[in-house]
């Protein structure tokens, strides 16, 4: 078992880095086509701290593991949103501007639900939702680079910025920082998933309970890491921008992608992760309105990780 541990703890590793490999390769190669930093942030770097979702969920699809693939974004969602953010804005209180306030969270919280009506209707995700996923994500890219356009902050530039700043590499480097992220980021998806299921196994714990908790938590470190980094430096857009943007990224593109190559079968029992899930959104569309106006407080944040806490405890008590 220990063996196990340790190639998972591998495999997340090879994740985190293989997704920073990918981002800062891809945005060099980017930069070299005088593609502006502003198209690079809002798809190249956003969507690299959800690479690790994509590969664990791609992999599990694949290998006929549908349970891992769908609690693994579900799972990381409430991740996001209940521990992250909660400690984010425990370590200094979230400012909610007004898009993020009027458009984005509600936007999130409408995708939540779509998403839930899809899993239902046919049990599954099949290549028809799919795509419908897909089709929902490129409007939230052409809605974001709109938006961005407008001088509105996001998720990433600055990470751009140092990266390019700090030095400026050649194309045939970037292109081998790309295949060596891709590299790592297989590697670590196959990694996770196969000694993620035999741990399963072994302690006769349902696939289910291990991508909600271990895996989960594991694909969300860049999200961790970015977003409480921000909360530190006091960059609100950047710590709430980074976790409503990847929720909907792990719905649209990765249970989109991962089901067009593989349909996913839906386990009904999800339904209760997916209610805590829609009602954690929905407090989040009103902090705003509580305590301070336009205001994540720490007592909100404290009150998510409270709300974290007892839904792990629920999950191993049910």
């Amino acid at each position: 078992m220990i063996i196990n541990i340790l190639i998972i703890a591998l495999g997340f590793v090879l994740l985190i880095k293989g997704a920073d490999f990918l981002v800062e390769g891809a945005s060099g190669i980017a930069k070299k086509f005088h593609i502006p930093e502003i198209i690079i942030g809002l798809t190249i770097v956003s969507i690299g701290t959800s690479m690790p979702e994509l590969f664990v969920s791609i992999t599990s699809a694949l290998d006929g593991y549908e349970d891992m693939a769908m609690g693994n974004v579900i799972g990381s969602n409430l991740c996001n949103l209940l521990l992250i953010l909660g400690l984010s804005a425990t370590i200094t209180p979230i400012i909610f501007k007004k898009e993020t306030k009027f458009i984005e969270i509600p936007m999130c919280l409408g995708l939540t639900i779509i998403f839930t009506v899809l899993c239902n209707i046919g049990n599954g995700i099949s290549r028809i939702d799919a795509i419908i996923l897909l089709a929902l994500f490129a409007m939230f890219i052409i809605y974001t680079i709109i938006m961005a356009k407008k001088g509105e902050a996001f998720d990433g530039i600055e990470e751009v910025k140092e990266a390019e700043e700090k030095k400026k590499r050649s194309t045939i480097v970037n292109i081998i920082y790309v295949i060596l992220g891709i590299i790592a980021l297989k590697f670590g998806g196959d990694f996770v998933v196969e000694h993620s299921e035999k741990i399963a196994r072994m302690f006769n714990i349902s696939e289910k309970i291990i991508s909600l908790t271990i895996i989960a938590i594991g694909t969300s470190l860049p999200e961790l890491v970015t977003s409480v980094t921000a909360a530190v430096k006091h960059d609100s857009d950047i710590a709430i921008g980074n976790i409503i943007g990847s929720n909907i990224f792990n719905i649209l593109l990765i249970i989109g992608a991962s089901a067009v190559i593989s349909p996913i079968k839906y386990n009904p029992t999800y339904n209760l992760q997916m209610g805590i899930l829609i009602v954690s959104t929905i407090v989040l569309c009103i902090f705003p309105y509580t305590d301070k106006k336009d205001e994540m407080t720490r007592s909100n944040g404290i009150t998510y990780l409270m709300l974290y806490a007892l839904y792990m405890a629920m999950l191993f008590a049910i």
